[in-house]
């Protein structure tokens, strides 16, 4: 029997429909113990994984048989996808699954940073009453969305900023300015300085490349609005962290929301510890109750389907 090894956390009812056709290991804390990962992957037909499983050479190396990788997720930087097509290994990432839940997430926060008053629970809660201090928060109505990357997650972002009278303007150098997308989409094709020069809520959707890596460094988040919030749910190393901390510290950005670092877990003792303004979380943009479940079973039934192929 075909034997799948699943390293990181999996919805149980799909695990369940891949236990009733394949033998399979599941355990979610595996990631945390490579040398016995490995050891399971001698015999293993396919691998899923989320962004922590290391999927490198020296790991496809021990596993001879692997035939699929699955991602439960979309960016594959944790993934050597050159390795894996050299040995015949299909690579299935969860292409659209949590979509929604990070263009949720992007519009939830920028709500929360441009209004400010949200964060105000512990000085109301002991007694102070900072009325005047938080009366000047923003709304979300009438500000510009600048998306930078336009793909399936930074247009249903779009959407849903529209749905809120936002304007919508993004950066995609894989779309000409011709193409019938953005039309259909109502954004606007713009620079990525255009973009960062206009735009009220900058919210990037690009995979971690050699081109995207530090794309804000401190000189173009130099171009930004003083007032402007920036959402990263990307990749950690497509933002300059010490950048975003010193504009931060020096009132020179609105705000920011960031949900994947360069390193992660984020290391104590970061720069980013104590700015004003910002919110940090554990790369869960695109992780909700719905959103696993949706994942979990759109990877359920590619990896089947693939092994059944083979």
């Amino acid at each position: 029997m075909m034997r799948i090894v699943i390293s990181e956390f999996m919805d149980d009812v799909a695990v369940a429909t891949l236990v009733e056709r394949f033998s399979v290991l599941y355990d979610k804390t595996l990631v945390d113990r490579r040398p016995e990962l490995v050891a399971h992957l001698a015999d293993a037909t396919a691998l899923i994984v989320r962004n922590r499983t290391q999927v490198d050479e020296d790991l496809l190396s021990a596993a001879p048989k692997l035939r699929v990788v699955g991602r439960l997720g979309v960016g594959l930087d944790n993934i050597d996808t050159t390795a894996c097509l050299a040995r015949g290994i299909v690579v299935i990432p969860a292409t659209g699954a949590n979509a929604q839940a990070v263009a949720e997430y992007v519009i939830g926060v920028a709500m929360v940073l441009l209004r400010t008053a949200y964060l105000s629970t512990p000085a109301v809660a002991d007694g102070s009453w900072p009325r005047a201090a938080l009366g000047d928060g923003r709304e979300i109505a009438g500000k510009t969305l600048g998306l930078v990357g336009f793909g399936g997650i930074g247009r249903l972002t779009a959407k849903l900023g529209q749905s809120l009278g936002m304007r919508a303007i993004a950066f995609d150098p894989q779309l000409p300015a011709s193409s019938p997308v953005w039309a259909a989409h109502a954004t606007e094709a713009a620079t990525l300085p255009e973009l960062l020069a206009r735009a009220d809520v900058v919210s990037l959707h690009v995979p971690l490349t050699s081109d995207t890596r530090n794309l804000l460094d401190a000189q173009r988040i130099a171009l930004m609005r003083p007032d402007a919030i920036l959402v990263n749910t990307a990749r950690g190393g497509v933002v300059d962290e010490v950048a975003v901390a010193d504009a931060l510290r020096e009132g020179r950005l609105g705000g920011a929301a960031l949900d994947v670092f360069d390193r992660e877990p984020l290391p104590a003792g970061s720069l980013l510890a104590g700015c004003p303004r910002l919110i940090l979380t554990p790369h869960i943009a695109g992780v909700t109750r719905e959103s696993n479940e949706r994942v979990s079973a759109l990877i359920a039934d590619r990896v089947a389907a693939a092994l059944r192929d083979d």
